[in-house]
């Protein structure tokens, strides 16, 4: 893999990293503000109110693992460890880390633990 396409997938890696930090920062704002009313509410603005927030937990519980995996490939990427399965060693095509520049596993791999998971 050449340092050119490393260099890409870094700079989208931390392109990644900067709006899930953001969008973690916003989620926790807007949680805080509902917390926060204290106006007169009835039980259908408390119940979508504890609706809203469960969503923004969820959200903020999806950005907060695929930051993990960003961490964990710029990471890889420092120690030149980057485009490679970590279950077989072989090299991650390009194009899927295109798509994920964060993937730790080569499709077949992945296929594995998915079938696996079923």
């Amino acid at each position: 893999m050449d340092k050119e396409f490393i260099q890409q997938m870094k700079e989208k890696l931390l392109v990644e990293k900067q709006e899930i930090i953001g969008s973690l920062s916003m989620n926790n704002n807007d949680s805080r503000k509902i917390l926060e009313e204290n106006s007169a509410r009835d039980s259908v603005d408390e119940a979508a109110d504890a609706i809203d927030l469960k969503m923004l937990q969820s959200i903020g519980e999806k950005d907060a693992n695929r930051l993990n995996l960003i961490n964990g490939a710029l990471t890889r990427i420092e120690i030149g460890k980057y485009g490679l399965c970590m279950k077989c060693g072989k090299q991650i095509p390009e194009p899927r880390l295109e798509c994920i520049p964060y993937a730790m596993l080569c499709i077949e791999c992945k296929t594995q633990d998915e079938r696996r998971n079923r």
